[in-house]
């Protein structure tokens, strides 16, 4: 799919929640997107027989970022329930390798895609197997997916030994070209520091710096990792690594619920970021990471759900509303900053992920992820104060159309290039298969 569309004019919106550096809300503001980039705020005039929104009553944005995620796993909605994360891990593997085969995680990708896209999530960091498989599946349904080869220590549901991990990172940015679908900058993802050993993180290290690589893994997740990790290597996993060279590649931190002092400042000292799951974090009771804490000290930090096996969905607008109630459990309902939530969910998250001179802000020459809410609903009237009802308010039915780079992936609260009728047939006779494992 073409990352560009034809001229689009987004005409008199009532507001425009900027994301900029002064976190600007305009409003009455129209926007000209020409060749997939804002060409113009509030443009003087506008070219004959380009395709105009009316943007009346609602609100611009830019779209949602899902930092950490496992999109394909939307098919185990529901699979394990009342677990904490080893639990969960029991019981979710043994589900994967029942089904996981990479059409199914193209399935479950594209299911997820469209999910997250009619939520207003126009970018999603995406672990899982088979990334060519579930990226072109992405692609094709319009989403911003950012995929990338899986490292483990052992064969995993793809059924890859070590040296087969390598070579698929080695021919990742050409397969990721071939696809197409818009520009994604390249990962390699780890699971994490205790199913990837040292002497292999050393190595992917040195194979990401040799291709440009940014690398996206497990870190710190919950109290039970950090005690394993220290009984296994006298380290905690944010030492793990630094010391393999990992940390010399731009890193974003699944999770990163339980991160000392000394892990924090080895973070920030060496750039790495925080994709912060509170929703899924509370479900496996691993705990409540400080991002507060987090961001005073310097620290980018970016939000995400997770995957659906553990989260339930995809649905960003929750996470943002659990992130700020969790900074007022933690320091007061005084230290709640909902711009910096909204923040945490567009630019900062896209400068976490290495797009932020591209995405996550609306400003003119970057690409044209956009999302538009509907403010005509009661729970949305009236409004005193923008961030806020972004933060406590809105949810995703409000949402009513999505751009990524420029094309119009949900028009009209339907997806543009999904026969959704048809994609939960082929989800419902797909998942058959799972009933055997009951």
């Amino acid at each position: 799919m073409s990352s560009t569309s034809n001229s689009v004019l987004i005409k008199n919106a009532r507001y425009v929640v900027t994301s900029n550096t002064s976190d600007e809300i305009l409003e009455n503001v129209s926007i000209l997107i020409r060749d997939g980039v804002i060409a113009e705020i509030n443009p003087s005039s506008a070219a004959e027989g380009i395709e105009v929104f009316d943007a009346g009553g609602h609100l611009i944005m830019p779209g949602l970022i899902n930092s950490h995620t496992h999109l394909a796993m939307s098919l185990l909605r529901g699979w394990a329930e009342g677990v904490d994360l080893q639990g969960f891990l029991e019981r979710v593997w043994a589900a994967e390798g029942a089904i996981m085969d990479p059409e199914t995680c193209a399935l479950g990708t594209e299911l997820a895609a469209g999910e997250a896209l009619l939520g207003g999530t126009t970018t999603a960091l995406d672990m899982y197997f088979h990334p060519t498989a579930t990226h072109r599946a992405a692609a094709q349904v319009g989403l911003r997916h950012i995929a990338g080869p899986i490292f483990l220590d052992f064969e995993g549901i793809d059924g890859l030994k070590w040296p087969d991990r390598i070579a698929l990172a080695k021919n990742w940015p050409a397969s990721a070209a071939e696809i197409g679908g818009p520009f994604i900058p390249l990962y390699f993802m780890p699971h994490s520091t205790y199913t990837d050993s040292p002497e292999h993180l050393t190595e992917v290290a040195a194979l990401g710096k040799s291709m440009g690589a940014r690398v996206h893994l497990h870190v710190s997740e919950t109290q039970m990792e950090n005690e394993d990790v220290n009984t296994r290597f006298g380290k905690t996993p944010t030492e793990i690594l630094r010391d393999t060279k990992i940390l010399d590649l731009p890193t974003v931190y699944g999770h990163g619920v339980h991160l000392s002092d000394s892990d924090i400042e080895i973070s920030l000292a060496r750039g790495a970021s925080v994709a912060h799951c509170p929703g899924s974090n509370l479900k496996l009771n691993s705990g409540i990471a400080d991002i507060m804490k987090y961001k005073a000290a310097g620290l980018k930090v970016g939000l995400g759900t997770d995957g659906c096996s553990s989260s339930n969905d995809l649905d960003m607008w929750p996470v943002l509303r659990l992130a700020a109630h969790l900074v007022s459990l933690n320091h007061g309902a005084k230290s709640v900053d909902t711009s910096s939530i909204v923040r945490s969910a567009t630019i900062e998250s896209a400068e976490a992920l290495g797009l932020g001179d591209r995405v996550g802000s609306i400003e003119v020459g970057k690409e044209a992820d956009l999302i538009a809410i509907d403010l005509s609903a009661l729970h949305l009237t009236p409004v005193h104060d923008v961030f806020a009802l972004l933060v406590y308010a809105v949810g995703r039915s409000d949402v009513s159309d999505v751009w990524v780079a420029g094309n119009r992936v949900v028009r009209n609260r339907a997806l543009s290039h999904v026969d959704t009728a048809d994609l939960r047939a082929r989800v419902e006779k797909r998942v058959e298969a799972l009933d055997s494992l009951k």
